[in-house]
């Protein structure tokens, strides 16, 4: 499978561009970089059919989030407050940080 560099980091501000949960925003948990996929607070949620066993004594109908795949999401920028591309800049001091591709502010974690 081929690997995309990722511009998405956990606690990114994101909003899902295809998909049933298209227009909502949300907060990355957790990043799969070697699949490309990324876990959103509240986006994709699934129900998960379980039975009863010694960790979960009550069986029935469990809803949790599953993974979105990082092409369908675009970061959001604090500034221009609308989701946008990302590019990749190098300071003087060496450090490389994520700049916001309509307004040129830097997105900082």
């Amino acid at each position: 499978m081929l690997q995309h560099k990722a511009r998405l980091k956990k606690d990114d501000k994101v909003k899902v561009v295809s998909g049933k949960d298209r227009g909502k925003i949300g907060k990355i948990l957790k990043v799969n970089r070697k699949n490309n996929r990324v876990l959103v607070e509240n986006i994709n949620i699934v129900k998960r059919h379980t039975r009863p066993s010694g960790q979960a004594r009550q069986g029935g109908i469990v809803e949790s989030e599953a993974t979105v795949h990082t092409s369908n999401l675009m970061l959001m920028c604090n500034k221009c407050v609308t989701p946008v591309r990302v590019k990749m800049k190098q300071l003087d001091d060496g450090k490389k940080v994520r700049i916001c591709g309509k307004c040129g502010e830097v997105i900082d974690t």
